[in-house]
């Protein structure tokens, strides 16, 4: 069996934790170096409780002499850090970096939404996305480089890019409002995350176009087949840790009913080993996805206004982030998609 060495920065974080944990799961990968920034030369134990074989670990500063010499990178930084420690690792490494530098290809839209210069443009970590009438995951294969998306960019795209490309509905009215779990914004410590803040309360936050992943859903319903895209999006934090509920709607073409539309999710996702398309009346919910790497979706049609309702659930950590990554990751490296991977949630 091919062994291959990994090393993980932003150990610390919630998504580099994560990646730790699907890691020691994967038969192929021996964990190399775990590293951070201000947490440098504590115990992951401390930052990482529920990695029991990895907590004796000590994490090292994040730089390039220290992340060398691995075969696969994770960089689970914050936004506008990966750029600078990817140009120093070279191009015999697989550098994954789950964080959004390099997920856009328009450098207008980055420094639009996240104003610093552009990084930079790399492949797109979603294997199962419609590009031209096939899929990412073509795409993928050997690459060095590899942008993971962004969570909520994987559970909208994954609910409405069957329709987009099947052409079945008008991709200028588009709507998506999403409930979020906390992990999504991060551990940085923030008053409106305090839990006294957060329990028994929805809040929503980036309302009014203003969230850094909206030109993200743009640039995948495109390459699925739209021409233009215009979309309302609006998440919410809810008082969960983990997980994300989409519920996206579009207005039909006309003539296309609500059979035509089960029959082209069923062939979109038929096949596909992380995308469930739930039984038609049972619907998709955040504690059926968690910790696995599966999304589930489900889809109707509101006759009444003539919009198609596409739902769709996925663990944000996982699927959303680091799940999607060693999904990527093995693709690149020629081994089976679903290798390490849990398709199984966890519940009750």
């Amino acid at each position: 069996m091919t062994t291959f060495t990994a090393a993980v920065a932003g150990a610390s974080g919630y998504a580099g934790g994560e990646v730790l944990r699907l890691l020691s799961n994967h038969p192929n990968i021996q964990i190399g170096a775990v590293t951070a920034a201000s947490s440098a030369g504590s115990r992951l134990g401390e930052h990482q409780p529920h990695l029991v074989g990895l907590a004796d670990r000590i994490i090292e500063p994040t730089d390039a002499s220290t992340l060398g010499g691995h075969d696969i990178v994770f960089l689970g930084l914050p936004h506008g850090e990966s750029g600078k420690v990817a140009a120093a690792l070279g191009d015999d490494v697989v550098v994954i970096d789950c964080g959004a530098d390099h997920r856009l290809e328009s450098a207008e839209d980055w420094v639009a939404f996240y104003g610093t210069e552009h990084a930079g443009t790399w492949p797109y970590g979603l294997p199962e996305l419609v590009v031209d009438g096939a899929r990412q995951r073509d795409q993928l294969e050997g690459v060095r480089r590899i942008a993971v998306p962004g969570c909520n960019v994987t559970a909208v795209t994954l609910g409405l890019q069957p329709a987009v490309e099947a052409g079945i509905i008008e991709t200028t009215d588009l709507v998506a409002v999403l409930a979020n779990g906390y992990s999504g914004a991060g551990k940085a410590a923030k008053p409106h995350l305090l839990a006294s803040e957060a329990l028994g309360s929805a809040v929503p936050y980036a309302v009014g176009g203003s969230h850094r992943h909206v030109p993200e859903i743009g640039q995948n319903l495109r390459k699925a087949g739209a021409d233009e895209v215009t979309i309302s999006f609006t998440p919410t934090l809810v008082p969960m840790a983990r997980g994300i509920l989409a519920t996206s709607t579009a207005r039909l073409r006309p003539g296309v009913d609500a059979a035509r539309v089960r029959e082209v999710y069923e062939a979109a996702y038929g096949q596909e080993p992380f995308v469930r398309l739930l039984p038609e009346g049972q619907w998709p919910t955040t504690a059926a996805t968690l910790g696995s790497n599966t999304a589930h979706v489900q889809v109707t049609v509101d006759a009444a206004v003539g919009r198609l309702v596409a739902v769709s659930a996925i663990d944000n950590l996982v699927k959303g982030t680091a799940g999607g990554a060693v999904q990527s990751m093995n693709i690149a490296l020629g081994l089976p998609e679903t290798t390490g991977l849990p398709t199984d949630g966890v519940a009750p």
